[in-house]
């Protein structure tokens, strides 16, 4: 993590913390994440977690684009926080779900996300269909369910798992 990244994680918490009391709420968990995008976000299936326990009753993020990477991301566990009469708040975008304009706006992040998802689904199909004239693979790889049979005749005929595994 560079020095600027800190100073703005720095600055997201001052903000946050300074918020808190001014809505007469008590700061329960701090949660500070940072690195790739491409690994699951423990810290942010445990405040779910918590919410199902009701051991929270609201989350305050800095910016929406904090708590979900992509617009579908992002609506769905919003859907299960209002389900469970837990509040949401973005600092930077005065989003409060808890009130009639943030829940508003919350149905208009859900249709953007349905949106998104069907543009996305129009993509793939419009990609696959020259794919298959041309013969190409697609779709995910095969499985070793698909390789079954011939895993077990060379298991028979004394291969190790472990060269079973490179094959």
């Amino acid at each position: 993590m560079s020095t600027q990244e800190q100073q703005t994680l720095v600055r997201q918490r001052e903000a946050m913390e300074a918020d808190v009391p001014q809505r007469a709420w008590e700061m329960a968990v701090i949660v500070a994440e940072s690195g790739s995008g491409g690994r699951e976000r423990w810290p942010r299936a445990a405040l779910l977690r918590a919410a199902r326990r009701r051991a929270i009753a609201a989350m305050v993020v800095w910016r929406l684009e904090r708590w979900g990477r992509s617009l579908a991301d992002l609506v769905g566990p919003l859907h299960a926080l209002q389900g469970l009469g837990v509040g949401f708040i973005s600092l930077r975008e005065a989003l409060d779900c808890a009130t009639p304009t943030g829940r508003a706006l919350a149905g208009l992040l859900a249709i953007l996300a349905a949106f998104e998802r069907e543009i996305w689904r129009e993509r793939v199909k419009a990609g696959m269909a020259p794919a298959r004239k041309r013969g190409t693979p697609h779709g995910r790889p095969p499985t070793v369910v698909h390789h079954a049979a011939a895993v077990r005749q060379l298991a028979a005929a004394g291969r190790s798992q472990s060269a079973l595994a490179r094959q």
